[in-house]
């Protein structure tokens, strides 16, 4: 059964999961503070991580930035108080795949665990005029080139291209591409749609992803 490492110093907290994960036939390991989690997960085969945003000797989102420039398809989900939407997107933008907002319930983190780990199984190559996204080597080209993609800008990608040829409203990419089930300000969408279309050198009035004013987006070959 898969790996998951969570880093987090209330030792309530993590004795909890542990036992609830381990009951759901998963390997637990634990790190109370950001730099022994950060060795951890550096050095060892880990399949998913929980990760807290405040922790002693190094914050979790240094953690995060830190595994993401050694491994940029482990799934890293943080647990945090904080919920505002410019620390939400912090998160993302340090690499982050989900944020689950304490307290919360047990039940919707494991379907939340759950659903990172059946995206990770996906092996295909996909296209979208001149750019390519293989799945499973986490690689995007856009003619040829290696383009750099922080987990979310790809996830969203990825969704939009999956779903190529429907108009993708803001409130259905919040909640599958953030796993987001209740009432949430979708403007992090376009700062992280900016991004792609940036890094890709997708114009604003271009086909491929094309925005729908007030719905969401499209993405189209053509």
């Amino acid at each position: 059964m898969a790996k998951i490492l969570i880093i987090e110093d209330e030792i309530g907290i993590s004795n909890f999961l542990t036992q609830g994960l381990e009951e759901e036939g998963y390997t637990i390991e634990v790190a109370n503070n950001g730099l022994l989690g950060l060795e951890f997960a550096l050095n060892h085969k880990i399949d998913l991580i929980l990760l807290d945003w405040m922790l002693p000797k190094l914050p979790g989102i240094e953690v995060c930035k830190k595994i993401r420039e050694k491994n940029t398809q482990i799934p890293i989900l943080f647990l945090t108080a904080k919920d505002t939407i410019q620390e939400t997107i912090e998160g993302f933008q340090a690499g982050a795949n989900d944020y689950i907002k304490k307290p919360f319930s047990f039940e919707e983190l494991l379907e939340r665990i759950k659903v990172h780990f059946r995206k990770s199984t996906l092996n295909e190559v996909l296209s979208l005029g001149n750019i390519i996204i293989n799945t499973k080597k986490h690689i995007v080209t856009s003619d040829g080139i290696i383009i750099t993609l922080t987990q979310r800008e790809f996830e969203l990608l990825l969704y939009l291209v999956h779903n190529k040829g429907r108009v993708c409203s803001r409130s259905e990419i919040i909640e599958n591409v953030w796993n987001i089930h209740f009432d949430y300000d979708t403007g992090v969408i376009d700062v992280f749609m900016n991004s792609i279309r940036k890094k890709l050198n997708i114009n604003k009035d271009n086909d491929i992803v094309k925005t729908i004013r007030g719905v969401g987006y499209i993405a189209n070959d053509n």
